[in-house]
Parts: C-alpha cells; structure tokens; sequence
C-alpha cells in the first residue's frame, strides 16, 4: 500500500505525509483498500499528449486519471497539470494549494468508483471533495 508523488516541473507540493495519510483515509473511509495511487505533477504540454495519445482527446485538463483498481484495492495513475492547477485557482477565487488539493482528492474519487460526466454526478463528486477536503483539515 502506497502512495507516490513524483514531478517533472518545480513542485510548491507541501506535508506529503500529511497528504499521503489523507488519500489513504479517504479511500479507506469509502470502504476500499490502498494498493498503489501514484501522482504525478507535470505541465500542460504533457497533460495534452497523454490526453491526445490515451485518451483522444485535444484539449487540456487539469487531471487525468488511470485506474487500475481491482476488487476493493485502489490503484492507479493520476497526472495533474499544475499549470492548469494554478489558472483555476485564479479563475475560481481560491488558493494554489486548496485547488491543488481539490484535484489530488478528485483522482482518488474517481478510483474510488465516483464519475462526474452528468449534472447529477457532478453534484455528488463536488460533495465528496468537500467532505474530503473536511477531513484533510482535521489530519
């Protein structure tokens, strides 16, 4: 059971401990198990060719996740764009690392089993970001 953070790009990535305690008590909260969730935070240039490559899709975003969970154990890959990252700090009226932490949590919630493609479920994975980002301040 781990939990990786890896960069190719300057990293403001703080309490990494904390953090790791964190995404293991929000997967383990859900009722699932920590196999391997491994971050890395890179640009948008290669958040845009793993889209482009993987996905088939031309267009940036500020996360990207893999899932490989199996059974009740999480795993996966998760890209985060810290470029992207930091444009919508600025356009949501939030700080670098709340929306930083925002993301993080959303990859763990879609290995998680949460999706966000209608209204509906959009609504529910906002909520389980903030029940999560609750709980990231009590840690």
């Amino acid at each position: 059971m781990a939990v990786n953070f890896s960069t190719d790009t300057p990293s403001d990535l703080k309490q990494k401990l904390k953090l790791k305690k964190w995404i293991k008590s929000v997967i383990e909260g859900h009722g699932k198990k920590c196999g391997t969730v491994s971050y890395l935070f890179t640009t948008d240039e290669k958040v845009l060719q793993i889209n482009k490559q993987y996905l088939n899709h031309d267009f940036y975003t500020d996360i990207i996740t893999f899932d490989y969970t199996e059974n009740d154990t999480v795993n996966g890959d998760i890209f985060i764009s810290t470029d992207r990252v930091r444009e919508n700090a600025v356009t949501f009226n939030t700080t670098f690392d709340q929306e930083l932490h925002r993301v993080i949590i959303h990859g763990v919630l879609h290995l998680i089993g949460f999706k966000d493609h209608s209204d509906k479920e959009q609504k529910i994975m906002r909520q389980k970001e903030d029940e999560a980002l609750c709980l990231l301040n009590s840690i």
